[in-house]
């Protein structure tokens, strides 16, 4: 059985029909690229609903903390600078 040693061969055995040059072979990665994507996103452990939702409270809880904290900090700074430039 003759190896295929051309450049960018795969790497299989038998394979004697020549690789698509051009659109054909940009059009044949595409697809290659789409069926692994497929078999990767069968691989994803996806969150419950539960956990998507205590997710999302966590980061807006977080958000509006973090809003009311550097709001203040803004306006306290902003006071110091008034005072001492005026």
């Amino acid at each position: 059985m003759a190896k295929n040693t051309a450049k960018g061969s795969s790497g299989q055995q038998g394979m004697e029909t020549p690789e698509p040059k051009g659109v054909a072979a940009k059009a044949q990665e595409l697809k290659v690229f789409f069926e692994e994507a497929q078999v990767e996103l069968k691989k994803i452990t996806w969150p419950t609903r539960k956990e998507t939702i205590a997710t999302c409270a966590a980061v807006l809880i977080l958000v509006t903390v973090m809003s009311l904290f550097l709001g203040i900090v803004d306006l306290g700074l902003s006071k110091i600078v008034e005072a001492v430039l005026s």
